[in-house]
């Protein structure tokens, strides 16, 4: 029994702490939250009021303008860019010294690709919720069923996201050089993902793309999750579950690879 407590405890107490530490890094730098959430508010009404009148979802209600289109595809915003600047701190621990440090210690590896994952999910996670409590405004009702199965999906794509940041993040060097490579495959990841436009009317060779491109289940869950208590307001590429579970499955496959990245470094 000792054996096993004592386990459990050299597994979550240095997840906990490194999760711990990214949020008071947070706190520490309130101007984050102001860019993270003010850049996709801002990027959401323009491009929202300017293609409300011309836009038609082919499997909507004639009512459901662009502003209310693109509302999920913003959370997803919120969250990629909160994996973008959490995973940054990644690069900066390296050139402290603190990320040598937490890699020699006796933890479990994956303790440490968990802490830190954990942590940005949890960033991206308050701040995507602060932007759902806006959804009123532009006319999207829903019950407390809706509100816990976007917030399930919220956190799914979270870790997702912060799991691959950590993934391209735990090799670099320079802080310039992730924000181009990140900047060169997530963005497009979400452009890609039905965020802007409906996957029902991209041409052939795009849509094939955005099958196989695992946000595009994420943000298709987090529409139908809005619309939770209406299924026939808007149509997806699958069921919500089903949609549910494939961005599950990336949240999980994002944090074996970043496990073995850790474990890598170990061995070089």
């Amino acid at each position: 029994m000792m054996n096993s407590s004592s386990t459990l405890s050299s597994f979550f107490l240095p997840t906990l702490t490194l999760c711990q530490r990214e949020i008071v890094r947070f706190v520490r730098q309130r101007s984050r939250i102001i860019g993270v959430i003010g850049s996709p508010i801002v990027f959401w009404f323009l491009i929202g009021s300017g293609l409300q009148s011309s836009f038609r979802h082919p499997d909507a209600p004639p009512e459901m303008n662009y502003l209310e289109f693109f509302y999920p595809g913003t959370m997803v915003l919120v969250i990629l860019f909160t994996a973008i600047f959490s995973t940054i701190s990644i690069i900066e621990d390296r050139k402290e010294g603190f990320l040598q440090s937490v890699v020699v210690a006796p933890v479990p590896r994956s303790s440490i690709a968990l802490g830190k994952i954990l942590g940005g999910t949890v960033l991206s996670l308050v701040q995507a919720v602060i932007l759902l409590v806006l959804s009123p405004f532009i006319g999207i009702s829903f019950g407390l069923l809706s509100f816990l199965f976007v917030f399930l999906v919220l956190f799914v794509i979270s870790f997702g996201l912060t799991g691959l940041g950590f993934l391209i993040a735990w090799k670099m060097d320079s802080t310039q050089g992730f924000h181009a490579i990140m900047n060169l495959f997530l963005i497009p990841l979400w452009l890609l993902s039905g965020a802007l436009f409906p996957v029902s009317g991209a041409a052939g060779w795009l849509g094939a793309l955005m099958k196989i491109n695992p946000l595009t289940y994420g943000v298709a869950a987090l529409r139908q999750g809005l619309y939770l208590n209406a299924p026939a307001a808007v149509k997806e590429v699958f069921p919500p579950l089903t949609n549910l579970l494939i961005v599950v499955s990336f949240g999980a496959l994002a944090l074996a690879a970043s496990t073995a990245v850790v474990k890598r470094n170990d061995r070089n």
